[in-house]
């Protein structure tokens, strides 16, 4: 007889992660070990510096909320699918904080003794279980706890920098066609015809036990060795050679070469014991070395037009959105297409160059700007960039800036042609007020630092990202510097640049609920740019600008550095970089998922785990805000 209880009991644990990546029949028997708990309001369900209890808690109905001894200021609410009390999984030592029912609720309690096996089995359960209870300690992001339990290593950011990119997965086809031994040559043929592949897999009891493909019936049949009239049996080759689904590019250039074939059949565990799940030609193979960063490379600088470029920034997106699939390590991610997003600028100015009368008057350097020159515009966004040239005589300079907004301008077409979008507030090279001297743009920053209003804060904020794209390092090391002095002689910039940092609303409200946009076009999405990227970017920029740190603009390496200059704040500015890293693939996900800038996020097509790993970063947020505030003094300003 079935026990309906447990049935309920996995029927709602597999809703939510980590429950919802178990096999069947380990939620099954989880799920029969479960305890109901029901609370009554304001009951508690562990003391803080009580002893552990020999289960963790999800919330089937009601709110749970987390507090320290003593204080009404409620750090968490854990709420329907939430999980809490990890403490005696993860740390064997006592509560930090006290549990509390917010209102009647009701629990399922997982026994520890039941569950550690299937942790220790998946590391995907072990690596959010890590997740999670650190996200419940002062700390969101804290590397304190990975890897601890029960001797589960943490396989996530960090370690995967170690994966080579030439090994990662090929994409095969999932579109198979089948037939049987009996299948008559003639309807094959059709159906590969039909359905444009160029081969069938025969089966037997929906096992692969054959293959043919276009070259069978061009040597076979076409020749007139086996008559149309023929069945599969007679052409098909077998045994198939199978592999598992998990191949890599290099294994499959090895596996063609060395059977001499040109298909191979994926099936679930490589054996012919299984289904088939796909296909891999040797076209699919040749697809993903052009999807290489290295081949992408070199024809970027073979490139002499537009259209070739815009071509190869499709390729450029494909690539990005493989090594999502991939969970390649963000870090790595962001260098990588921001290596071909620099090459393909590079190309295009040097074409525009050459398309000009004469060559530049002086030597100059293009500065990327924004998310750009930091390195994280990994979905094709708009333009931020400017030009800066050498200082020419005082009856050169209406004709030397002249001669720079042409090329700007022709630039910034070109950009616009292979898929950047023109910056609506005009922040480009075209724009005279982007195209000035070295001396010039001296006066320009000198300005801007010594009068700090909010237009002179927020151009700032745009301009201090730049990034060498083109030209004369020097030009850009010079400002660099320049910039660097006026931050001592003007201190009371730093605190107007730390007071914008703070302009951002908090992410989420109380009850730990997103804050959603209240009107306009973006009514009730939330703004993941403003409310949770721009924080944390604003905040690395203001830190590393008064440690005078010229040449890291990477926000996650800015997080870096600064923990290694300030090593009592180590642990906080590695949660930011882990942070920024995890919210820039966020968005870079859903943009492609939605094919748009992934700002603004519409939070009802978002599951439980998106939501919890996105909710994760908003602590971090509100410490690094906290510490801006109170380094730079803004208490007074924010009045």
């Amino acid at each position: 007889m079935k026990n309906t209880i447990s049935e309920r009991v996995a029927d709602f644990l597999k809703k939510y992660p980590p429950f919802n990546i178990l096999a069947e029949h380990q939620l099954q028997k989880l799920a029969y070990e479960v305890t109901i708990i029901h609370k009554e309001n304001n009951s508690i369900v562990f003391a803080e510096k009580e002893a552990p209890h020999n289960y963790f808690y999800v919330v089937h109905k009601g709110a749970i909320a987390l507090t320290k001894k003593g204080s009404q200021h409620i750090l968490d609410i854990c709420d329907e699918g939430d999980i809490f009390g990890l403490r005696p999984l993860m740390a064997h030592e006592k509560y930090k904080l006290q549990a509390t029912a917010q209102e009647e609720t009701i629990l399922y309690a997982i026994p520890i003794e039941e569950f550690k096996p299937i942790a220790l089995e998946n590391h995907q359960v072990g690596d959010f279980l890590i997740e999670s209870f650190a996200s419940n300690t002062r700390n969101p992001y804290s590397i304190k706890h990975r890897g601890k339990l029960y001797g589960v290593s943490n396989d996530g950011e960090g370690t995967a920098e170690n994966k080579l990119l030439d090994l990662q997965p090929v994409r095969y086809s999932t579109n198979l066609v089948t037939c049987t031994e009996e299948t008559q040559i003639k309807v094959l043929a059709n159906a590969m015809s039909l359905n444009s592949v160029g081969c069938i897999l025969v089966t037997k009891n929906e096992l692969p036990i054959g293959i043919i493909t276009d070259k069978d019936l061009r040597n076979k049949v076409a020749t007139g060795m086996v008559p149309i009239t023929k069945n599969a049996k007679a052409i098909m080759s077998t045994p198939v050679i199978t592999y598992s689904k998990e191949l890599t590019i290099t294994q499959a250039q090895m596996a063609l070469m060395k059977s001499r074939i040109s298909h191979l059949c994926l099936t679930e565990d490589g054996t012919t014991d299984t289904p088939a799940v796909g296909i891999l030609s040797k076209h699919d193979v040749m697809v993903a070395l052009g999807n290489n960063p290295s081949v992408l490379m070199r024809a970027i600088k073979r490139a002499t037009d537009s259209k070739r470029l815009r071509t190869i920034r499709h390729s450029i997106i494909n690539l990005l959105q493989g090594y999502l699939e991939q969970n390649i390590p963000m870090g790595l991610v962001s260098k990588i297409i921001s290596e071909l997003n620099d090459a393909t600028i590079k190309q295009v100015i040097q074409v525009c160059i050459d398309q000009m009368e004469t060559p530049p008057p002086v030597k100059f350097t293009w500065l990327a700007m924004g998310s750009q020159g930091r390195g994280e515009q990994l979905l094709t966004t708009d333009q931020d960039n400017a030009i800066l040239y050498e200082d020419v005589p005082e009856d050169k300079k209406e004709e030397t800036q002249s001669y720079f907004l042409a090329l700007g301008n022709r630039i910034s077409v070109e950009l616009n042609h292979i898929g950047f979008e023109y910056c609506p507030a005009e922040m480009m090279a075209s724009n005279p007020l982007w195209c000035h001297s070295l001396q010039e743009w001296k006066e320009v920053t000198s300005h801007w630092m010594g009068n700090p209003g909010p237009d002179e804060v927020l151009l700032s904020s745009i301009f201090f990202d730049f990034n060498v794209t083109y030209g004369e390092k020097a030009l850009a090391d010079e400002l660099s510097l320049h910039i660097f002095e006026n931050a001592k002689k003007y201190p009371q910039f730093l605190t107007h640049l730390a007071s914008g940092a703070l302009q951002n609303p908090s992410p989420s409200g109380f009850f730990r609920d997103f804050l959603v946009e209240q009107d306009g076009a973006h009514k009730d999405f939330f703004d993941l740019k403003l409310r949770a990227l721009m924080p944390i970017i604003d905040a690395a920029r203001v830190l590393i600008l008064s440690h005078s740190i010229k040449s890291i603009n990477n926000t996650a390496e800015r997080y870096e550095k600064l923990a290694e200059l300030e090593p009592k704040n180590q642990e906080l500015y590695t949660a930011c970089s882990f942070a920024s890293k995890a919210l820039l693939k966020f968005r870079t996900k859903q943009g492609l998922l939605h094919n748009d800038s992934g700002r603004f996020i519409a939070l009802d097509q978002l599951n439980k785990e998106e939501k919890i790993k996105l909710k994760r970063t908003f602590k971090t947020i509100k410490e690094i805000q906290e510490l801006i505030q109170v380094r730079f003094q803004v208490k007074n300003l924010l009045r």
